[in-house]
């Protein structure tokens, strides 16, 4: 049935004001035109609509379970002493940080599916690594742009019923935390740094992506990386990227770091994909530019988002550091649910 055009412009105008974040407002910068984030350093073109429609059109997807059973990781302990650094993969860019004392989490989503309500018809293929139920007392959660797969407000809910953390995010996006109901984040801007403890503080460096909620909120609020730093070292969290000259620029002003935490899923097309996500040879290199000691993947094997198949990520970074001549052991694919030890190099 042919939907009369009021109908139709009324389901557009729904989009734009149920789902589209409000956006930020403030001063001009070099990455904000008073409208909109920019990326200052963007090595490919924005392919834009028509790029989007031939990528439907000519797909070429992998394979992909439809479904990965899996049991879920032990306990984390409750906090690390000072000066330790362990790191949980939860499942796609969700991971449990625990360092010196403080128990952190990055773009947390538990839900079983993501979009906006009630649409939200993109599902998992494998459970979390963790129970909600088994997470220790969670301190700030990090938050590195506001797509569903990274912003997921039914698990900020009841991290925020269960612990009341801190939250971390881009400018403008606290405030589109406040109109569903969750208190405590505060903005970043990119190079703000704010103190988590007495001991520990975060960074909001620059990446290369953008952000929307809806139809009509294109880049109207920042997307950004993270950087903790404390006696434990530094720790390099990328979010979504694609790769440019910020990874160098990071790791000369801010680095050496003890973990780059890097994605490596979501890619393929290349052509069309690597504006705003890194292949995983790219995730490598970037590894380099940081000057990090080791690195670990992320943002895979959860939401099939692209073409890449399930194993391809791992298999390609895997390839990659063997014509590199790299140990394995110094970008590692986590197993969901492992809590690893990181060493000091």
């Amino acid at each position: 049935m042919k939907l009369p055009l009021w109908c139709t412009l009324a389901l557009v105008l729904e989009g734009c004001c149920s789902f589209s974040a409000r956006g930020y407002r403030g001063p001009k910068s070099d990455h904000f035109d008073g409208e909109k984030f920019l990326n200052t350093c963007a090595t490919q073109p924005d392919h834009g609509f028509f790029g989007l429609l031939s990528w439907v059109v000519d797909r070429d997807p992998g394979p992909w379970p439809e479904w990965l059973d899996q049991a879920p990781g032990e306990k984390p302990r409750e906090r690390v002493g000072r000066g330790e650094l362990v790191v949980t993969a939860v499942g796609h860019a969700t991971v449990l940080i625990q360092m010196d004392g403080l128990n952190i989490l990055t773009d947390p989503v538990w839900s079983e599916a993501i979009g906006p309500e009630p649409f939200t018809v993109t599902r998992r293929h494998r459970s979390p690594g963790l129970r909600f139920e088994d997470l220790p007392p969670i301190d700030l959660v990090l938050i590195s742009h506001d797509h569903y797969d990274h912003l997921d407000v039914p698990t900020l809910r009841r991290l925020m019923t269960a612990f009341s953390p801190r939250i971390g995010a881009g400018l403008g996006t606290t405030e589109f935390l406040r109109s569903q109901g969750i208190r405590g984040g505060r903005d970043f801007d990119w190079w703000d740094s704010h103190p988590v403890s007495r001991e520990v503080t975060v960074t909001a460096v620059p990446n290369q992506h953008f952000s929307n909620r809806g139809i009509c909120d294109r880049d109207r609020v920042l997307w950004t990386a993270f950087v903790l730093s404390g006696p434990a070292g530094k720790v390099y969290i990328a979010g979504d990227t694609g790769y440019g000259p910020h990874f160098a620029e990071v790791g000369q002003r801010l680095g050496p770091f003890r973990l780059a935490i890097l994605p490596i899923g979501a890619f393929r097309p290349e052509w069309f994909m690597g504006r705003v996500h890194v292949s995983p040879e790219e995730a490598l290199a970037a590894a380099v530019d940081l000057r990090a000691a080791q690195a670990m993947g992320y943002h895979f094997g959860t939401f099939r988002l692209a073409d890449d198949g399930f194993e391809e990520p791992g298999q390609r970074l895997g390839r990659a550091q063997e014509e590199a001549q790299l140990p394995s052991d110094r970008f590692w694919v986590p197993t969901f649910g492992e809590g690893r030890v990181v060493p000091r190099r």
